[in-house]
């Protein structure tokens, strides 16, 4: 065979090939979202359920639940015995519970890279597959990624999302974080005064980011431009904070707080304004009562000035001796690559380790009392699972174990998932749309095995998780990671 022959029975090939990648691309483009899909009928009644509606309020039993075209167009007691919707696909869903979708208030679709002694401390890989299908598959279906290490990443991520092209929660895309320096992670921009803060927000808004954070090194003059300019483009600011206490972040304006008092320094002996003090948590661990006046009056600013808290009880859970659970780390393992899992599991070895030595028992004691208190006083509690860490707590399945250690905490299942529902809703200023089933709202539920008001653990028990009306299959969303978080 000549040589001409040849190539051009190489490029032939390769045009064969060229097609049938072309083919195999339009035919998975034509329905990107249909291997999750479990129901998609336009009107779908969910009959004989029971409903925690998200509001606080007990159990309802034997409830039909009517959906048309996305949206909750009827809560009503299954035994009235009303005429069906015409042309409506019924699922009996006899010993199911079903709540609100879960509006997650302190997520990211990054994770932390493994460590190493020769290599930085902490780097963040993104996660554009496997964060959005886990929390989507835990029930998850508002987020807000509190924190960007590659927001237009993140931005593009969310509009995959909006246009049906990838399976995911809605998303509330926040900016980069607003750090000072040292960063913690060396993908963060550093401040280099109050013009630069503004000039960031106002770039990153212009971008299509809708809220923001703040982070532990900011100064404090950084963090007053920030929060008068994010609030003069009609948007929202939280911080993790730590050079700058609570009660001074919430006499500037600030809405939200994150991870709760595990991370104010504001009550540190001999804290520098500005500084963020190494000690600040074991101080806070060892000699800082959650009944004492400072702490009441902490809480009372944060009351009056109507400044959220979002509680992280997962993540915090995950740096304490012998914790997480094995069983819920168990649950997690199969999305995970060998490498990683095998990190995971070194780094929980070695805070075991260090068990007798470790304040971080009583910190989370500590954590979960001021969260009690700051509820108690009228403060708005939101819920979310940072996936950080050392890898210990993934997407979606931390914000299910940040519902146990709310009623370990001593909340109520009920008061748990209005937490982590209606409250993260109200905060975002969209209470009228999602965080509660009641007729009108969009049709975000979650349907699960079992009853979590009776054991919170059944909120693992996911079947389906319905957002705008669509029903998509947890497993097969979760099965769809398997091996990969860590990677991609």
């Amino acid at each position: 065979m000549n040589n001409r022959a040849v190539l051009m029975g190489t490029l032939s090939a390769l045009g064969l090939g060229f097609g049938l990648s072309i083919a195999a691309r339009a035919q998975a483009q034509a329905s990107p979202l249909a291997p999750y899909i479990r129901e998609n009928a336009p009107v779908l009644v969910l009959d004989h359920v029971t409903v925690i509606d998200g509001t606080g309020a007990a159990p309802q039993a034997d409830m039909r639940i009517v959906v048309e075209h996305g949206k909750i167009a009827a809560v009503e007691k299954a035994s009235a015995g009303g005429a069906m919707p015409a042309g409506a696909k019924v699922l009996d869903l006899t010993g199911k519970t079903v709540i609100p979708g879960l509006v997650g208030m302190h997520e990211h679709l990054f994770y932390s890279e493994p460590t190493s002694s020769s290599l930085r401390g902490l780097v963040g890989g993104e996660l554009v597959d496997t964060a959005p299908r886990l929390y989507l598959a835990a029930g998850v279906t508002t987020a807000r990624t509190t924190g960007s290490i590659e927001p237009y990443t993140d931005l593009n991520i969310k509009k995959d999302i909006d246009a049906g092209r990838a399976p995911g929660p809605k998303l509330d895309v926040t900016g980069p974080y607003l750090e000072g320096n040292p960063p913690l992670i060396p993908q963060m921009h550093i401040l280099t005064g109050p013009e630069d803060a503004r000039r960031m927000v106002d770039y990153w808004v212009g971008e299509g980011v809708t809220s923001w954070k703040a982070y532990m090194d900011i100064s404090p003059e950084d963090l007053k431009a920030a929060i008068a300019e994010v609030h003069a483009r009609g948007e929202k600011i939280t911080g993790h904070l730590c050079s700058v206490g609570f009660t001074e972040a919430a006499d500037m304006g600030i809405d939200d707080l994150e991870h709760g008092i595990s991370v104010d320094t504001e009550f540190t002996p001999g804290r520098k304004e500005g500084e963020c003090p190494a000690n600040g948590a074991e101080y806070l661990a060892e000699h800082v009562a959650m009944d004492s006046a400072p702490v009441r009056s902490m809480i009372h600013e944060l009351v009056q000035r109507h400044v959220a808290v979002t509680s992280t009880l997962a993540v915090f859970e995950s740096i304490e001796p012998g914790h997480p659970p094995m069983a819920f780390m168990l649950r997690e393992r199969d999305a995970m690559p060998p490498t990683v899992w095998s990190g995971v599991l070194t780094a929980r070895s070695m805070i075991q380790e260090q068990a007798a030595n470790s304040y971080r028992p009583a910190l989370m004691k500590k954590e979960m009392q001021f969260e009690r208190e700051f509820v108690a006083a009228g403060g708005l509690l939101i819920a979310g699972c940072d996936p950080t860490g050392y890898g210990a707590v993934l997407p979606g399945f931390g914000d299910q174990r940040n519902l146990e250690l709310l009623v370990d905490a001593g909340f109520t299942p009920v008061e748990a998932i209005r937490i982590a529902t209606l409250n993260g809703a109200t905060y975002l200023g969209k209470e009228a749309s999602i965080g509660s089933i009641a007729a009108g709202k969009d049709a975000d539920m979650v349907v699960l095995e079992g009853n979590p008001a009776e054991k919170i653990e059944n909120v693992e028990k996911v079947e389906t998780v319905f957002k705008d009306g669509v029903g998509y299959d947890s497993a097969k969303l979760i099965e769809s990671v398997r091996g990969m978080v860590g990677l991609r």
